[in-house]
């Protein structure tokens, strides 16, 4: 893999993650309202730190979708195990999940954060498939095979 690509997976991977962290970060003080809601300096450089750290993990993941002798829907659980793995580890170790308060809100928060991963995935899967619809019928037209 070349420099550019790595600096362009990591780059992507930091952005999503804390993309991702800051708007549940929002949503969770919109719900409970801001005034009531107090995030310490601590607080705020895990979230940035561990919001990168799974970012990445789910971005070098990806690089799996470039073996192509591997089944697409295996390819799909390789990368959102690796990337839930990352995730839950560092979710633990931050604290971001509630281990203290039971098995209830922690399956909560395992359901929720599948459910994000899962949406952002379709997201991106999206994307590359309308790119690639689109630089195949780029090709088309230069090779004279459109009407």
């Amino acid at each position: 893999m070349k420099t550019d690509q790595i600096i362009k997976k990591m780059s992507m991977g930091a952005f999503v993650g804390t993309f991702i962290v800051l708007l549940l970060m929002t949503l969770g003080s919109l719900m409970y309202g801001p005034e009531n809601v107090i995030f310490t300096g601590v607080e705020v450089v895990n979230a940035f730190i561990g919001s990168i750290i799974v970012g990445w993990a789910f971005s070098f993941a990806g690089l799996i979708y470039e073996y192509e002798n591997i089944a697409f829907p295996l390819q799909v659980i390789i990368q959102m195990g690796i990337g839930l793995a990352v995730l839950f580890a560092v979710a633990v170790y931050l604290q971001w999940m509630p281990l203290s308060l039971g098995i209830g809100p922690i399956i909560t928060w395992i359901v929720i954060a599948i459910i994000f991963a899962l949406i952002f995935w379709f997201g991106f899967f999206l994307y590359y498939k309308l790119l690639a619809r689109d630089l195949n019928k780029k090709i088309e037209k230069c090779n004279g095979f459109s009407n």
